[in-house]
């Protein structure tokens, strides 16, 4: 599978090039064309499954609002914690990235309730959608940062993460981020959208 994007980073359109008989899971309403041939499936339970026909294909995918795409590369040694709010950032999913609905360091983080982020792993790309552009915030060795949730897109599972109260007093909530704050320690890249 490659990735190519246009418009970015102000209305990101995402091509996904499939290989003969090559599959990507997207959902339907991102869809804005697929070339010839692509089929589609629909497992239950899941988002749709698009396939190319002999001599491949490809789909070219949209974000329901408008800024950027970006399709982040997983190596297979690592993963990836990808946010949830205000809508599912997961544009386009190949068969080789799953997503880890147990993973524990995440039920760890959220007090062992579904919280706003999802946690993926695998090899390939992920893409990725964003409100606004993409900021990518490269941290050294024992730098910290502390990040809204609204604004954040995803970091990989090897950087140190804190979630915590804003204000202990005010209203919290993991599902929601609402009244809560991510301190990040580095090294590593923390991804920002520009708009909330």
């Amino acid at each position: 599978m490659e990735v190519h994007t246009r418009h970015t980073p102000t209305f990101g359109v995402a091509r996904i090039v499939l290989a003969d008989g090559e599959s990507v899971q997207a959902p339907d309403e991102a869809v804005m064309a697929n070339g010839f041939g692509v089929s589609v499936s629909h497992p239950r339970g899941d988002l749709p499954v698009y396939t190319a026909p002999s001599g491949g294909g490809w789909v070219d995918l949209a974000p329901q609002t408008p800024g950027d795409v970006y399709p982040l590369a997983f190596d297979g040694r690592s993963g990836w914690c990808v946010s949830t709010i205000p809508e599912p950032r997961v544009l386009a999913r190949p068969a080789s990235i799953h997503r880890d609905a147990e993973w524990p360091a995440l039920r760890s983080l959220f007090g062992g309730t579904v919280g706003f982020l999802e946690h993926y792993s695998g090899s390939g790309s992920l893409v990725i959608s964003a409100r606004g552009a993409v900021d990518l915030l490269n941290l050294d060795a024992g730098e910290m940062i502390t990040v809204r949730p609204a604004f954040l897109v995803a970091y990989p599972d090897t950087i140190q993460v804190r979630l915590r109260a804003i204000d202990p007093s005010a209203p919290q909530s993991v599902r929601t981020g609402e009244g809560l704050v991510l301190d990040f320690a580095g090294p590593g890249t923390v991804l920002l959208q520009a708009r909330r």
